[in-house]
């Protein structure tokens, strides 16, 4: 069983299971009974997504110290104990069950859902990474 790293809104993975949202907002303009046929999630789990001040960070970080700036203050917040609890939740879920976790941003190397994976792998996950910009899973 494994954590499918996966971008919101794209076509889904044969046998991805369960798509979780794991972003601060739902998605713009879709109805809520849109969400899962639209391909964007079927649970929102704000719980891990980074809080909204450090998500500006991440969205404004154009230099790789002020990427490293927001990946800092991310790692601080999922460290706090709901944020911890709620991922090791994930990862024993992962134990029993396939199920895909996910975020909006374009590029993977550059949204907190790449933190998010290495988090759930130390968890004890297994996580199923997505491929960089440009290449295929």
């Amino acid at each position: 069983m494994a954590i499918r790293i996966v971008r919101l809104g794209t076509p889904r993975h044969t046998g991805e299971g369960l798509r979780i949202g794991t972003v601060r907002r739902p998605p713009r303009g879709v109805p809520k009974s849109e969400f899962a046929s639209r391909d964007f999630y079927d649970v929102w789990f704000p719980n891990v997504a980074p809080s909204l001040p450090t998500m500006e960070l991440a969205l404004a970080a154009k230099t790789p110290a002020e990427w490293k700036r927001f990946i800092g203050l991310y790692k601080k917040e999922m460290a706090r104990p709901d944020a911890a609890h709620a991922i090791a939740l994930l990862a024993a879920m992962a134990k029993e069950t396939d199920f895909s976790v996910g975020c909006y941003c374009e590029n993977p190397a550059h949204c907190h859902r790449s933190i998010l994976a290495d988090l759930l792998a130390a968890a004890g996950a297994q996580v199923i990474a997505e491929a960089p910009l440009g290449t295929k899973i």
